[in-house]
């Protein structure tokens, strides 16, 4: 299904240098154009109209703040939403964020999955609109979806949305721990690390934590250093059994396992052998 473009609402623009054009001045063409109510979404149409017009080009525009419009087939979603992984400064800046959270209800999964690769830079830059747009239950059923990939990313935009405290709060609220430690024993590598990242930030909090250690977080976190995991699912790992150690509960469950800890300070990876060391650290600490 396609969409044609208002012809009326884009010669307004079309006498323009589309590099010129800021997000600001065509905000009320987007509301008139009823963002939410056509199949289509949007991309940066207008850079793609530039002499080099590709897509890739229009990846380098959103950052300077160029033109959001229609896309006019569908079947050019996709390549909009690689687009705008390099603008999430302009997303965010434009108020996008909860149009993206909205869609994720109702894309095919190949767009979802792209919404979620969008939307996981576009938290680091700022998760307050994400945050006050029912963002977190929007990932929570993500989580839990038949798709590794959806279940991934979703992940990953969950490490993103606990960075602050208030989005670390929600994923308490909202019973999302639980669901994070069973992805630890998921089949794809990549779950299992995105579920431990979003673990380690939640469980900064002390609810956090006791909601970690509720859930029995402890020995799936270490059956994954113990499986020879890729590095980034170890490092994970270890920083979010220091996170839980961080409590009095969590320290005596894990002083047991200290030589294992002691093993990983002598893993390749430097990042994992720093890990370690402050993990052990906390472990052994006595009040």
């Amino acid at each position: 299904m396609s969409f044609s473009f208002p012809s009326l609402y884009l010669s307004q623009f079309r006498r323009y240098p589309p590099h010129t054009i800021s997000v600001q001045c065509v905000l009320p063409f987007l509301q008139k154009c009823e963002l939410l109510k056509v199949p289509s979404f949007v991309l940066p149409w207008l850079a793609s109209r530039s002499s080099r017009g590709r897509y890739s080009r229009a990846a380098r525009f959103m950052g300077r703040g160029t033109a959001l419009v229609f896309v006019i087939l569908d079947k050019q979603k996709e390549a909009m939403h690689r687009a705008w992984v390099e603008g999430a400064r302009g997303i965010v800046n434009s108020g996008l964020i909860p149009s993206l959270v909205w869609k994720l209800q109702s894309e095919e999964e190949h767009i979802q999955e792209i919404i979620l690769d969008t939307l996981a830079p576009c938290l680091q830059e700022d998760a307050t609109e994400a945050l006050d747009s029912q963002a977190v239950p929007r990932l929570k059923e993500k989580l839990q979806n038949e798709n590794p990939q959806i279940r991934s990313k979703a992940a990953r935009a969950l490490i993103a949305i606990s960075i602050p405290l208030e989005g670390k709060n929600q994923v308490w609220q909202n019973d999302v721990i639980p669901i994070l430690v069973e992805l630890l024993s998921d089949s794809e590598e990549e779950v299992q690390a995105n579920a431990a990242g979003a673990l380690m930030h939640a469980a900064v909090t002390t609810e956090g934590k006791y909601a970690a250690l509720d859930a029995d977080a402890i020995n799936p976190l270490l059956e994954l250093l113990c499986s020879t995991p890729t590095t980034k699912v170890c490092l994970n790992a270890t920083k979010a059994l220091t996170m839980l150690a961080e409590a009095p509960e969590g320290r005596k469950l894990l002083q047991p396992h200290i030589p294992t800890f002691r093993l990983l300070q002598m893993h390749k990876s430097e990042a994992i052998q720093r890990a370690a060391k402050v993990a052990i650290k906390v472990i052994e600490w006595k009040p």
